[in-house]
């Protein structure tokens, strides 16, 4: 089982268990805590995560920032790749293709679901969804991580 899904559902169990690993996802990776994400569920190929719509994740036309939408995607879809990884491979991400398909505004949700039989070296492109709180997709990407064996 992945080191982030074990603490997930240690943390999880706890009062404010959500919010106190998704402030430890922050800490641990300080760029994902600039969006101030919250992990509503992480287990095995599944993930999502919440962010609030709030000045600093909003551009010149008043909506979230692509670069917010971005780092979302790459968090949700990079939790629900982990999960599935055995202990002995490691993973990074290699590019993303993103599509906006509306503004988005308001409190978001990235999702991620993948099967376990997909988990092998090489590249792996793992789809995030974001929607917003009407369930409209609001930002889709494709993320390409590399898998390999640990040295």
């Amino acid at each position: 089982m992945s080191s982030i899904l074990k603490r997930y559902q240690q943390l999880s169990r706890l009062p404010a268990g959500n919010y106190l690993f998704s402030k430890a996802v922050g800490f641990s990776a300080p760029f994902f805590a600039k969006i101030h994400p919250y992990v509503v569920n992480l287990r095995k190929g599944y993930c999502e995560v919440k962010m609030r719509d709030r000045r600093s994740v909003r551009n010149h036309l008043g909506t979230i920032n692509a670069g917010a939408l971005c780092s979302l995607a790459e968090m949700t879809g990079g939790m629900a790749l982990d999960s599935l990884v055995p202990g002995n491979m490691r993973w990074i991400p290699r590019g993303m293709t993103v599509v906006y398909h509306a503004k988005a505004t308001g409190t978001i949700r990235g999702i991620t679901e993948l099967q376990a039989e997909n988990i092998q070296p090489g590249d792996i492109v793992v789809p995030v969804k974001v929607y917003d709180e009407a369930q409209t997709l609001v930002f889709s990407a494709d993320i390409t991580f590399y898998v390999s064996l640990k040295k």
